[in-house]
């Protein structure tokens, strides 16, 4: 890892990053994300590990080996971004692995995550959402789903 940058301008990057990646902008954006979680900027490590898990989350890695993404989001939230420890929740219950979706939403929501706090105040193993369908946690959309 290289030494931290300045903050004011990993901001800057980490906008043209995600202009560039949504279309906005010319250019390639995941080397600038590579290159602000070199230099230890949480936010871009939690959109590359987002980008890299997959959307049913069954390429999270190991959270020991270097890269993965799962290695990416434990390290943004040991640097306290608390959104980290929230994405990394859902990628475990994606991956149909509840033990870890309740530790790490309750370690999300410790953080200070309010996403989180709820979700743990009224804690479901079944969502609403497409991944669970294809783990068999499906369920029709309710009322409480407006505040998650």
């Amino acid at each position: 890892m290289k030494a931290p940058m300045d903050e004011e301008k990993a901001w800057q990057l980490y906008a043209r990053a995600i202009d560039i990646l949504d279309g906005l902008k010319p250019g390639f954006g995941l080397p600038i994300l590579r290159h602000l979680a070199l230099r230890r900027f949480s936010v871009a490590m939690t959109v590359l590990a987002d980008r890299s898990a997959g959307e049913d989350g069954n390429e999270l890695g190991l959270a020991s080996r270097v890269g993965s993404a799962a290695w990416m989001y434990r390290r943004a939230y040991r640097m306290g971004h608390a959104r980290a420890a929230y994405n990394l929740a859902i990628s475990h219950f994606n991956g149909n692995d509840l033990q870890g979706y309740r530790h790490w939403l309750f370690r999300a929501a410790k953080a200070g995550d309010e996403r989180a706090q709820i979700e743990l105040q009224h804690f479901q193993t079944r969502m609403e959402h497409g991944a669970a369908r294809k783990i068999g946690r499906h369920r029709p959309w309710q009322k409480l789903d407006e505040f998650l």
